[in-house]
């Protein structure tokens, strides 16, 4: 093999490379490493954060640290503290350390203008009536019957689900898309869901939690991310993620999709590893066998 030929680009450095060619990031890039503080992280994340850091360090860009901790239920700082020990020995260093949690107001904001242009309602549905309303990947789904709430009637709703008046489960906030569409993530999905449970930054502040797919591309555009990397499973979420920026009118950011890392006879799941040690499979976050 001859060393001396230089290597060729991945589609992702291509993409970049033309990207700054054409002076669309005066800047620079700005990409990011958003792990869920749920769980220790495995292999295949090792290939996310080498990804992120290291395009960002190819191209004079800069890699943002965010945390999605929208979920209160499974998310511990314990977890915080692990990513941040795993990515530095890696031995990358973050332009920021960020959190999903710190845009909470702002993302509370962006769902009420939604709501105020008429792209968002308040479903008093459960949670079987909504997936049983989202029809099949064959057939279009049906309207939900609080779709079409005025938009006081939502306002004032969305305030009292925030202000802690109404039970878990008991509504949530809705997207306003097209109950037929092709992609089933684009039938009116989910933005926010009451969940009364302390958060591990934001304690008692909140009773209602963002979801992923709203939060995340708006996190992404807050922070002026460029290249937005994750893995292929959230191609068919990329729709979305560009709907909710588009109406918002916020900085385009723009996903990229990587494949996944998988090796046989590995468990490639936070959840899944978490699952092991909960029902005491291995002897804890720290068996070998992890």
């Amino acid at each position: 093999m001859d060393d001396s030929k230089p290597k060729s680009l991945n589609f992702l450095e291509e993409i970049i490379q033309q990207n700054l060619a054409s002076g669309q990031y005066s800047n620079g890039i700005f990409t990011r490493f958003p792990p869920e503080p749920n769980g220790y992280l495995h292999i295949g994340h090792a290939k996310s954060i080498c990804l992120n850091f290291g395009l960002a360090l190819k191209f004079g860009g800069k890699t943002n640290l965010r945390f999605d901790d929208t979920n209160p239920i499974t998310e511990e700082t314990e977890y915080v503290e692990a990513i941040k020990k795993d990515v530095s020995w890696l031995g990358f260093t973050w332009e920021n350390e960020l959190y999903a949690s710190n845009y909470f107001e702002q993302l509370y904001q962006f769902a009420v203008d939604l709501i105020k242009k008429s792209l968002a309602y308040v479903d008093d549905s459960t949670a079987e009536q909504i997936a049983a309303q989202k029809g099949t990947p064959t057939s279009a789904g049906t309207e939900s019957p609080f779709r079409n709430r005025s938009v006081d009637e939502n306002l004032t709703l969305f305030k009292e689900m925030r202000d802690g008046i109404h039970a878990d489960g008991a509504k949530v906030l809705r997207a306003k898309i097209d109950m037929a569409h092709a992609n089933m993530h684009m039938r009116d999905p989910l933005m926010y869901r009451i969940r009364h449970m302390a958060h591990h930054r934001t304690g008692n502040a909140w009773c209602i939690y963002p979801m992923y797919d709203f939060a995340h591309g708006q996190s992404d555009s807050i922070e002026g991310i460029t290249h937005s990397i994750c893995t292929l499973e959230f191609d068919v979420h990329r729709p979305l993620y560009d709907w909710f920026i588009e109406k918002l009118t916020i900085f385009p950011t723009h996903q990229y999709e990587f494949a996944r890392l998988n090796l046989s006879h590995t468990v490639m799941s936070k959840r899944k590893l978490l699952q092991l040690v909960n029902e005491k499979i291995v002897h804890g976050w720290d068996d070998p066998r992890m």
